[in-house]
């Protein structure tokens, strides 16, 4: 695997850029009426996944980084739980939700993949001293 300079680099924060961008899309079309609750969860949820993985890159170690990278998959989960939430209320359409559900769990799936890279170069580098 090639070395990582910065975060932008990294495919699980470009999708989650992209899914951000998608929910603020959403948002200011005021399909969210005035649930100001949901609509702050939602958009704090989504930007949460693409911060925490730029914070814990950042942070410059493997152990703070999987720490960050896990805050950045539960963050995954909350935004597919409030997207329910939003199909409930008809905020969104059924394929609105299948798209970000989709999305929520292919992110999360990257995080993990990332996660495991990283908990296994860890190993190996301990193994050897």
């Amino acid at each position: 695997m090639s070395t990582i300079a910065k975060f932008e680099e990294i495919i699980c924060w470009k999708e989650a850029r992209l899914l951000n961008q998608l929910i603020r899309k959403y948002v200011s079309e005021r399909r969210f009426e005035n649930d100001f609750r949901l609509i702050n969860q939602i958009l704090g949820s989504a930007g949460s996944i693409m911060d925490n993985i730029a914070e814990g890159f950042e942070r410059g170690g493997n152990k703070e980084f999987v720490q960050f990278l896990y805050f950045a998959k539960g963050s995954c989960a909350e935004l597919r739980s409030q997207s329910f939430r939003a199909l409930d209320a008809k905020f969104i359409s059924q394929s609105e939700f299948d798209f970000i559900y989709e999305k929520t769990e292919k992110i999360s799936y990257l995080i993990f993949k990332l996660i495991q890279y990283l908990k296994n170069s860890e190993i190996k580098r301990y193994k050897f001293k």
